[in-house]
């Protein structure tokens, strides 16, 4: 189990221990599975703070 995959888990796992029961708990939960996600791209060295940052503006590096 790679490090993301470990990230996504204990985002969810968080999320759940925080809040549980309706569409607002189904929110928070794919919030923290997102940030966990990336988290653990990042300790992977997947993708980089500047790729990242880029992704959220709008803008391809790849050119």
């Amino acid at each position: 189990m790679n490090l993301a995959i470990v990230g996504l888990v204990v985002g969810m796992a968080l999320g759940f221990a925080g809040y549980f029961g309706g569409f607002a708990a189904f929110l928070l939960v794919a919030a923290l599975g997102l940030v966990g996600f990336v988290i653990g791209r990042l300790l992977e060295g997947d993708i980089e703070l500047g790729d990242l940052g880029d992704l959220l503006r709008g803008r391809d590096r790849r050119r």
